[in-house]
């Protein structure tokens, strides 16, 4: 199906197609950047999205990642809302066709025409049908049995308001509205595991910063699995120096066998790994006020998702925020303390509107602090770079990630920071273009890093050339 064309104000774009993928025609749905290099950039990042797209939704790597991701969907879909709104509400409706009963959206929705032995963990691993009938798992497509941050209602509602003739067209916000809700609602009932308020994550894959110094103190609970049980496809695609090592590897695979085990119910799970990280909360936070617009769209009450999203304001700063630090840490609950490492986990809260001042002029201290300002890089590195855990390769113990970057400019222009995003914006958009749309960069030497060509890089880059900069604020 071609893109959805809104008012076309320039020139058709026909970037190059590979062999096997239907050509689509591009129309630029924004003002033509009057600099070439930008026009350039935006040009590329349309490319990697159609080369990217599988027919109903987009491979974060057609090499590393083939399946559809979770909050990789949800930041593509902020992107594709620009080339196409049509396709942008498809990407979130493919991934909410993978929804499970108990309202928990599945960190992967498996492509069946996907060979099981490209990606570990395959379907056949998870075993999503057959061990989480009880959860609600649907019968197909095969899923993952974790989730990811809940960046999705944003999404929706930010793809919503890119063409709502559209959107209304399509009945679009009636349809994914009701299915955001119990998603929010699954993490508040099944995974406020603390009963503090807060929604907990069970896996260091859950909050998507995967192998981040933070889960290192949890995970040393945590036994292996023998080395045999599983085959890494990972690095045959990625090089091991970039790549979580064997031993955390195995950890990770056994706290999902325990998981797949107890039938993915978390109120029969013991779960070894059990954290409340900042960025997953404030992510909610973003994403109730996103309901929130989204009910007055619809004509009901918006009230319910404002009065949570302040509650759990009020949690987030009560539970995580450390004022020595300057920054949000993770808290473990097995051991009920605050997790000693600095990580962007940390800064990311910057997108909670209702943020006390005096916490937002401190995360914007510590975010141009020595902690963070990279020195050959103008993103944010994901760990501390003064940290005894820092590593400059290695997936999310050092590197600088686009879509953490993305959300941290967006909290600055949140609190009306306008220089300060407009840094990092600018930042954003030269690095994307120089790494080709790495999935990251090595702060150190600005060298890119993982996948490459990655789709949330390129969607995000596509929306901040594309997005009015005011529609960040409250």
């Amino acid at each position: 199906m071609p893109p959805h064309r809104r008012a076309p104000r320039s020139g058709p774009l026909h970037p190059r197609v590979p062999a096997g993928v239907r050509r689509v025609t591009v129309t630029l749905a924004g003002p033509a950047p009057t600099a070439a290099a930008a026009l350039t950039l935006r040009r590329g990042a349309a490319r990697v999205l159609i080369e990217h797209w599988t027919g109903a939704s987009t491979v974060p790597s057609r090499t590393l990642y083939p399946h559809q991701w979770s909050w990789d969907s949800a930041f593509i879909a902020i992107g594709l809302r620009h080339l196409s709104a049509r396709r942008a509400q498809r990407e979130l409706e493919s991934l909410l066709a993978g929804q499970w009963a108990d309202g928990r959206i599945p960190h992967i929705v498996f492509n069946p025409a996907v060979p099981h032995d490209a990606y570990f963990p395959s379907p056949d691993f998870w075993q999503s049908s057959h061990a989480g009938r009880a959860a609600g798992a649907p019968a197909a497509p095969e899923t993952s049995g974790i989730v990811q941050p809940p960046v999705h209602a944003l999404a929706a509602w930010l793809v919503h308001r890119a063409d709502p003739a559209e959107s209304r067209r399509r009945g679009f916000l009636p349809r994914v509205y009701p299915r955001l809700v119990a998603w929010h609602d699954y993490l508040r009932a099944r995974r406020d595991l603390a009963g503090a308020g807060l929604a907990a994550i069970v896996h260091p894959w859950e909050p998507g910063m995967d192998n981040s110094p933070c889960w290192d103190e949890a995970l040393r609970r945590v036994d292996p699995a023998p080395p045999d049980a599983f085959h890494r496809a990972d690095l045959a695609q990625g090089h091991p120096a970039d790549r979580p090592t064997d031993l955390d590897y195995g950890r990770y695979v056994r706290l999902a066998t325990d998981y797949r085990q107890a039938h993915y119910d978390d109120r029969t799970a013991r779960h070894r790994f059990a954290v409340e990280d900042p960025c997953f909360n404030a992510l909610l936070i973003a994403s109730e006020l996103a309901l929130a617009g989204m009910a007055r769209d619809l004509g009901t009450a918006d009230a319910p998702h404002t009065a949570r999203a302040d509650e759990l304001t009020r949690q987030l700063v009560t539970r995580l925020w450390d004022d020595t630090a300057g920054l949000f840490r993770v808290r473990d609950l097995v051991t009920d303390t605050l997790v000693d490492e600095r990580a962007v986990t940390g800064l990311v809260p910057l997108i909670v509107p209702r943020l006390p001042p005096d916490l937002v002029e401190r995360l914007r201290d510590t975010l141009g602090g020595p902690h963070f300002r990279a020195p050959s890089s103008r993103l944010v590195p994901s760990y501390d770079l003064t940290g005894p855990a820092f590593d400059a390769k290695r997936y999310w113990r050092g590197p600088a990630w686009f879509n953490t970057a993305w959300l941290i400019q967006r909290g600055l222009r949140t609190h009306r920071l306008w220089a300060d995003a407009d840094r990092l914006r600018h930042g954003i958009l030269a690095e994307a273009g120089r790494s080709g749309f790495a999935e990251y960069v090595d702060p150190t030497t600005g060298a890119a890093r993982g996948a490459r060509p990655f789709s949330w890089t390129a969607a995000l880059t596509f929306d901040l050339l594309c997005a009015d900069p005011e529609e960040s604020t409250p």
